[in-house]
């Protein structure tokens, strides 16, 4: 089922502004999928994919692979797609919200909704070690990874949470705060190794 969201003037702005997006008319949509959203996935191989499936897999996709005519930006709650002639959103599970880390030592970029097909981060195929707690101390991830091809880390953190994010790089650490609620981050680009 799938329903028509249209977006106020503010945050219509806001929205264009921090993701690119060129929409202010996105279909939201759970499964099942309608047929025209199918071939719309189709069209850049996600079909058959859930939410998280198509963000995992545009994440981690090689820089030379990302669509140009695509827009995927990861919102709070759902993922924004769009394309010169479609849009529509996919809702992320109710539980669960997407961080989107691009570590740096030297250069960054201002971004707050971590668009999957055009952000791109300094550590590109890095090794890191990244550690991710909650305010009562708890460690939601910990883990030995690489960034991908764009620099970034992405992590599935429970929604409604904050706290810290470590990363260490190459004898180099940093740190930096996240909040995963309905108006946080989703892309994390001020994390600076040290």
């Amino acid at each position: 089922m799938s329903r028509s969201l249209t977006f106020g003037g503010a945050l219509l702005a806001l929205t264009l502004g921090l993701t690119g997006c060129a929409t202010n008319d996105v279909q939201e949509s759970a499964a099942p999928l309608e047929a025209p959203q199918q071939e719309f996935l189709g069209a850049y191989g996600l079909e058959g994919m859930d939410t998280v499936e198509v963000i995992d897999y545009l994440d981690r996709l090689a820089l030379p692979d990302h669509p140009t005519d695509l827009m995927a930006s990861v919102m709070p709650d759902h993922l924004a797609l769009s394309s010169s002639n479609t849009a529509f959103a996919m809702s992320l599970p109710d539980d669960t919200s997407y961080l989107s880390i691009a570590p740096y030592v030297t250069q960054t970029h201002e971004c707050y909704y971590h668009s999957l097909t055009t952000c791109e981060g300094e550590l590109s195929n890095a090794n890191v070690h990244v550690k991710i707690v909650d305010e009562t101390g708890e460690v939601l991830v910990e883990e030995d990874t690489t960034t991908f091809d764009n620099g970034f880390v992405g992590v599935w953190v429970p929604r409604d949470t904050a706290g810290t994010i470590e990363i260490s790089y190459d004898g180099m650490t940093g740190t930096t705060e996240f909040v995963a609620t309905d108006d946080g981050a989703t892309c994390i680009t001020d994390l600076h190794l040290t």
